[in-house]
């Protein structure tokens, strides 16, 4: 089985599970209904554009009409929903590009003989299924659910990914909140908290909607998937866990910064504060001696000049030794 080129997403993908031999055979789409009635299953991955066209191939798999128009419309916000007939999930795939934060929805229909994936562009975590698809299933499969396991397992694998990429944004931002600082690095931070807390409005209904597969008997999913799931459930808790470490990195990183600020302004008032406290006795000797009286005995005596210049150096040499003792300089 060859992976499916990315450059053609909008070609319907379909394979057939065997799972008395434990091979994996493409197969055209329209003999999937062959295939399930053999007693075999299908996996079929479609862009959502083809979903009207494909509509009379489908109808073998008995999907409601609602999946479908929710797999056309809707936000890729992590959920799930039980059928009669099958089980939907909306599962959100995640990747940075840059500073940039994409999600990636994805719709997984599963029934007693399919799994059908509906997603628009190409996804990384269902591109590793479909590439890991030969060697795991001949190895590790035992229900049709295994299929929903290596979903789940491959796109926390993209969770832990992102959140490492998170991780090492908010070190590099930290770095640079030590020197320099400029406006773009405080819009960059913004971006980063934004993300982060977009994240985890993705990570926690991952966490409810595992948690329900794990815990609820489903004929969809088989008593010894469920421990696996749950399993994943701890995962999801972890990655949430260094979510909320980074965001406290950063939180604390930006008030240390902010302090150091503080501290260095409050630096610059104390020595303002110190000029001011010199020379405004200094001041005040200037402008009464600037005043244009003619009954001023000190501006016809002799000495008057130097008088002033010594009275200006003792009030300086005082203020200096006060300012000294009490630590001000």
């Amino acid at each position: 089985m060859t992976e499916a080129d990315p450059t053609d997403r909008r070609q319907p993908w379909a394979v057939e599970l065997d799972f008395d031999r434990r091979t994996v055979r493409p197969i055209a789409l329209a003999d999937a209904g062959a295939s399930m009635a053999a007693g075999r299953f299908v996996w079929v991955d479609l862009h959502p554009d083809t979903l009207h066209a494909a509509a009379r191939d489908l109808e073998v798999f008995g999907v409601p009409e609602e999946v479908i128009e929710d797999a056309l419309a809707g936000d890729p916000a992590t959920q799930h929903a039980r059928y009669p007939h099958c089980l939907h999930m909306v599962l959100s795939g995640c990747r940075l590009r840059d500073r940039d934060f994409e999600l990636q929805r994805v719709d997984v229909t599963v029934g007693e003989r399919f799994l059908l994936t509906v997603h628009a562009d190409r996804v990384e975590f269902v591109e590793g299924v479909k590439r890991d698809l030969p060697e795991d299933f001949a190895h590790h499969a035992q229900t049709p659910s295994f299929l929903i396991y290596e979903l789940w397992d491959h796109l926390l694998d993209r969770y832990i990914l992102v959140q490492d990429q998170f991780e090492e944004r908010v070190a590099r931002l930290q770095q640079r909140l030590i020197g320099a600082v400029d406006e773009d690095l405080f819009a960059e931070i913004g971006e980063l908290a934004a993300d982060l807390v977009h994240f985890r409005k993705v990570l926690l209904p991952a966490r409810a909607v595992l948690t329900d597969l794990a815990t609820r008997r489903s004929r969809f999913v088989s008593d010894a998937t469920q421990p696996y799931l749950h399993n994943m459930v701890g995962t999801v808790e972890r990655v949430l866990q260094d979510l909320l470490a980074d965001r406290e990195i950063l939180s604390d990183a930006l008030n240390l910064h902010v302090s150091a600020v503080g501290h260095r302004t409050n630096v610059i008032m104390q020595r303002l504060t110190v000029v001011s406290v010199l020379f405004l006795p200094l001041t005040f000797l200037v402008g009464v001696y600037g005043m244009n009286f003619d009954n001023m005995p000190e501006l016809h005596w002799r000495w008057g000049y130097a008088a002033f210049w010594g009275v200006t150096a003792a009030i300086t040499g005082g203020l200096l030794a006060f300012l000294a003792r009490k630590k001000l300089l």
